[in-house]
């Protein structure tokens, strides 16, 4: 009997120790299964975070992505002079008429002379910026070359500030036509007309300015000077002396020039001097002299009375 008790005992001691086994990986199962579902949710928030935060990021950057600002993408005006030396000066603005018309440009002046047999011409030319150089050597073999100018001038700043500025103006123009469609007096109304006749105009002149500076990067200015072979050579300001000397010699220059003025002007009034000023001056010295008054002798002085 007490062997048969203990290994009762001993069956309900095991039998509880499974029970408690089983409860302890059941409660660490739903534990892991509850660790779980919250950790999923954490995760997406992370995620949905990560996104919402990424997404800003990328709109700021976007925003504020630079110009592109390469070499093949800068605005640049070409500006150049040239002078050619030809046999027919007419025959040579024909063929440069040609060559402009060829690159898609066209003449925008035209000046000509010819003084005595020395002909020559002075055209300006538009032409493509991406045909600038071609233009100037075709032209440079009419003839013999004499002299060549090249010039640019990087306006990327300039051009990308402008269209910065303009972004703003318009902006502000739209906002004061709102404000305008909401007036409610007409003081208000006055003002309000005036604030958005003040900011279109400015916004009027910020356009203007784009559209010049994209004619000047669209289309390059060359200046052609042709020259007959007896004609003679052009004035070059870059010859001039610089610093002291070339002061003293604008200085001699503006002397002379009004030195030839001043003798002009009194080669003009000497003959009405001489018709009108002496006769004037010679009645006015008759009349002084005639209109003198006589002379008053002085009156006797008396001899002092002696006394005896």
């Amino acid at each position: 009997m007490r062997k048969r008790g203990a290994i009762a005992s001993l069956g309900a001691v095991l039998l509880t120790g499974g029970l408690l086994a089983g409860c302890g990986a059941d409660d660490a199962a739903d534990h892991s299964s509850d660790s779980g579902s919250a950790v999923a949710p954490a995760g997406g928030k992370g995620e949905e975070a990560t996104v919402g935060g990424a997404a800003p990021q990328a709109e700021e950057t976007a925003g504020n992505t630079p110009a592109d600002l390469r070499v093949d993408q800068r605005s640049i005006i070409y500006t150049g002079t040239i002078t050619v030396r030809v046999d027919d000066v007419t025959a040579a603005a024909a063929r440069t008429t040609g060559i402009v018309s060829t690159a898609g440009g066209f003449i925008g002046g035209d000046e000509r002379h010819s003084d005595a047999g020395s002909a020559s011409a002075n055209l300006i030319l538009r032409v493509p910026a991406d045909k600038f150089a071609g233009v100037v050597d075709q032209v440079a073999g009419l003839g013999d070359e004499e002299g060549r100018g090249i010039n640019t001038q990087d306006v990327t700043e300039e051009v990308v500030d402008l269209d910065a500025r303009i972004t703003v103006q318009q902006a502000r123009v739209e906002s004061g036509r709102r404000l305008l469609g909401q007036a409610k007096s007409l003081e208000d109304l006055v003002m309000l007309e005036g604030e958005v006749a003040s900011r279109e105009s400015d916004l009027a002149s910020l356009q203007a300015k784009k559209r010049r500076l994209a004619d000047l990067t669209a289309l390059s200015t060359i200046t052609v000077v042709l020259l007959a072979r007896d004609a003679p050579a052009t004035d070059d300001p870059d010859d001039d002396p610089p610093g002291f000397l070339a002061g003293l010699s604008g200085g001699w220059k503006a002397l002379t020039a009004s030195l030839a003025v001043l003798l002009t002007l009194l080669g003009v009034l000497l003959p009405w001097v001489l018709a009108i000023g002496l006769p004037a001056w010679g009645v006015t010295y008759l009349v002084r002299r005639y209109r003198r008054p006589a002379a008053v002798p002085p009156p006797p002085v008396a001899e002092p009375e002696t006394t005896a």
